[in-house]
């Protein structure tokens, strides 16, 4: 059995990294248009994909990406001994209704739009602890229901602003085991919540972006490693705005970034698409971590990357109590060790 040794107080070093044997996305028509359509595995033909609502095409997409991840190394879902899982919903339904057609084990998490990174960092402990040889970790998020719950049904047509984003319709699922080949977790960041008083609903990046920077700087304080260390250092979904903010914040802590950093939700999409500041959501990081940058990893274009998946932890009530918006990020690093 693997010990995990914690450096500071936020960092797990997995002594014996999980590897991360497949992994699967699949994406809405808009996402599919973007900048990586020959990345994602399925490309939806449109929003309901035969099913009566958004919400119910949302749980289709999470548990069709995991059977997925699972058929590329001819995998039953009898040989995954967990599912940890989430999404944007109220009490996480898409997860759960996925969850109830797969049948394993199941840890249901809500960290909003973090919880790619979360569910990814829990799978790994769970592997390199000792307790399970194989866990599943997936999320989706699909617009139009993230729409109906969050903001107002689309067929209102409330007009956005430039600082919102655009939820994404996508879906990706990752299986770590312990041994085998492929990309390796190597160690994992759990953030703290940050908030800052952002209270537009509207501008979910600025209120994020504190946290992304919190959970960057702890990562290398507490590793040790040089700023430049990673390929690639990825935030979730801070989008345009967001990702300004995090940028001038670096300067604040003294912490220089590495070339390489970015964002899935600029990075989703192409400058020609209507979305706004950028992507969002939970699927936003699931999808290009599922599609190119693992894909590169594994490729031996990049060596490494860090994953730093944020989540603003609102709810409808909240935003009608005007309260502020506080912000989660967590982080995990995927080498091809």
């Amino acid at each position: 059995m693997g010990a995990i040794n914690k450096k500071g107080r936020q960092t797990f070093i997995f002594a014996d990294p999980p590897c991360i044997i497949s992994w699967a996305s699949i994406v809405g028509p808009k996402e599919g248009e973007g900048p990586w359509s020959d990345d994602f595995d399925q490309i939806l033909p449109d929003y309901l994909w035969g099913e009566a609502s958004w919400e119910k095409t949302e749980s289709k997409m999470l548990r069709e990406a995991a059977k997925l991840a699972l058929s590329k190394q001819g995998l039953q879902t009898s040989d995954i001994e967990l599912m940890v899982a989430g999404d944007l919903l109220n009490q996480i339904t898409s997860s759960n209704y996925a969850a109830r057609e797969i049948a394993v084990p199941f840890l249901g998490l809500y960290g909003a739009c973090s919880t790619m990174a979360e569910s990814l960092l829990v799978a790994a402990a769970m592997v390199d602890g000792g307790y399970c040889e194989r866990v599943l970790a997936a999320t989706s998020s699909h617009h139009y229901s993230a729409e109906r719950q969050y903001r107002a049904p689309v067929e209102q047509g409330v007009q956005r602003v430039p600082s919102s984003q655009w939820t994404a319709t996508a879906a990706g699922a990752v299986i770590l085991q312990k041994g085998g080949s492929g990309p390796r977790l190597s160690c994992a960041t759990v953030g703290k919540v940050i908030d800052m008083g952002q209270t537009d609903a509207a501008n979910m990046g600025a209120a994020m972006a504190p946290a992304a920077v919190d959970t960057i700087k702890a990562h290398f304080q507490e590793t040790g490693r040089p700023h430049d260390y990673y390929d690639l250092v990825v935030t979730g979904d801070l989008a345009a705005v967001g990702l300004s903010v995090a940028r001038e914040l670096f300067v604040r802590v003294g912490l220089v970034p590495s070339p390489n950093f970015s964002d899935c939700g600029v990075l989703l999409y192409d400058g020609l698409q209507d979305v706004d500041s950028g992507g969002s959501g939970c699927g936003c990081s699931a999808c290009m971590l599922t599609g190119p940058f693992l894909r590169k990893v594994a490729g031996g274009e990049m060596r490494n990357i860090l994953l730093v998946s944020t989540g603003a932890l609102m709810s409808p009530t909240t935003t009608f109590q005007k309260e502020s918006i506080p912000a989660i990020a967590h982080a995990v690093a995927i080498e091809n060790i």
